[in-house]
């Protein structure tokens, strides 16, 4: 595949990295501060499972439609400013969220919220593709490393801030997401001095010469199969980021506290998958590791409904770090994939893997109210199964040579 030579951009602006990473952090951790919030919003309003699981819908369905589109306008339209817009929106729904006292209150915080996320998201994640120096995977990686440890502080925060002091206290985050802001404004200066160079070259669009590395045939079923796998891991990990605390308090008897300080032991673990899946892909491809991490985490997936408290904890551990790292592999191969609609390619699969995780956050919250909380863990665990279809993805490091 041909190359862009632009030592200005080729070359691994690390700072560039590092900064992308830290915001991903904050707007992750500010965004993870929802779902952590669940069983607190349920006592303040007596709210059912299944409306626990419309407000994860209607937060995921934001971020999930918003994102392909937002891709696909800054791939023709770059905004060096679209990050801090992002966050201010997130500030906002946040600020309402400490306050609301109905339902629907909630649910038009929670969209402001994921409005957010899906201006964030894919833009950010081109940002870091452009600052990789070819290292995509390794980018990718610690892009994805920053939201996961950003997810992992939220339920933290929950349970050493709001849990005890109660719901208002989600207002104090504003000052995280100005921090946020703060760290964003550089990389966006960064990034309009950028686009000011390919303008001044006469290269703006370089990248949309860049030939896929398969025919358009072969690449619209890949992508279909990454869509696949994205589902398959998604509805799993659903069934932890949403509904893990309240299985955890039913069927041990553990306190809400308590609950929270476990959710926040599978999220570590999910950092650490995908500090892992990016680099490790770089290396032997990423197939095999989409391969290895998927259909890997079953059989703890499999095991965990039938454990004790400390094999649950530790199974789903297992899972955490396991399934996390395909993400990274799923991503970039996709942006190999389609390296000229690097913003699309993006809110595509972030914007996917937001939309299954809430429209399956919403059928199983009602499968909870009809079955039990303990249904959702028997039924979901055979997911990652469905990891076998990797089987069918073409080699793209065979397919470059």
């Amino acid at each position: 595949m041909e190359r862009n030579t632009s030592p200005q951009i080729s070359e691994t602006t690390f700072r560039i990295l590092v900064a992308l990473s830290a915001a991903h952090c904050m707007n992750d951790a500010l965004q993870s501060v929802i779902s952590a919030a669940y069983p607190i919003l349920k006592d303040d309003l007596s709210l059912s499972f299944g409306q626990i699981g419309l407000i994860t819908l209607v937060y995921q369905s934001a971020a999930s439609v918003f994102q392909p589109l937002t891709g696909l306008y800054f791939d023709r339209r770059p905004s060096p400013w679209s990050l801090p817009a992002g966050m201010v929106f997130t500030l906002v729904g946040l600020l309402s969220l400490a306050f609301a006292t109905t339902l629907p209150w909630v649910l038009a915080s929670v969209l402001t919220v994921g409005i957010g996320s899906s201006t964030f998201h894919p833009e950010a994640s081109r940002l870091t593709s452009l600052a990789s120096g070819g290292k995509r995977g390794l980018a990718q990686s610690l892009f994805q490393v920053g939201g996961n440890i950003g997810g992992s502080l939220g339920p933290l925060l929950v349970a050493l801030w709001i849990a005890p002091y109660g719901r208002q206290h989600i207002a104090d985050f504003a000052l995280l997401a100005g921090i946020a802001i703060g760290v964003m404004l550089p990389v966006s200066r960064w990034y309009k001095k950028r686009l000011i160079l390919l303008r001044q070259t006469g290269n703006p669009g370089a990248h949309n010469r860049i030939s896929p590395p398969l025919p358009l045939r072969q690449t619209i079923l890949s992508i279909l199969i990454l869509l696949f796998l994205i589902f398959s891991k998604y509805i799993y990990m659903a069934s932890l980021s949403s509904f893990y605390t309240f299985y955890l308090i039913e069927k041990f008897g553990v306190t809400v506290q308590y609950s929270q300080l476990l959710l926040f032991v599978f999220a570590v673990s999910t950092a650490i998958g995908t500090l892992i899946g990016g680099p490790v892909g770089d290396r032997i491809g990423r197939k095999y590791v989409i391969w290895a991490s998927i259909l890997g985490a079953a059989p703890f997936a499999l095991l965990m409904p039938h454990a004790g408290l400390f094999w649950t904890v530790i199974l789903s551990f297992c899972v955490g770090l396991i399934i996390a790292s395909a993400f990274p592999a799923i991503l970039v191969y996709a942006q190999e994939l389609l390296p000229y609609k690097l913003g699309l390619v993006s809110g595509l699969f972030f914007g996917f893997a937001f939309g299954v995780a809430g429209i399956a956050s919403a059928v199983l919250g009602k499968m909870a109210d009809l079955y039990g909380i303990e249904a959702i863990y028997n039924v979901c665990a055979y997911m990652p199964l469905l990891g076998l279809i990797t089987w069918f993805l073409p080699d793209l490091k065979k397919a470059s040579r």
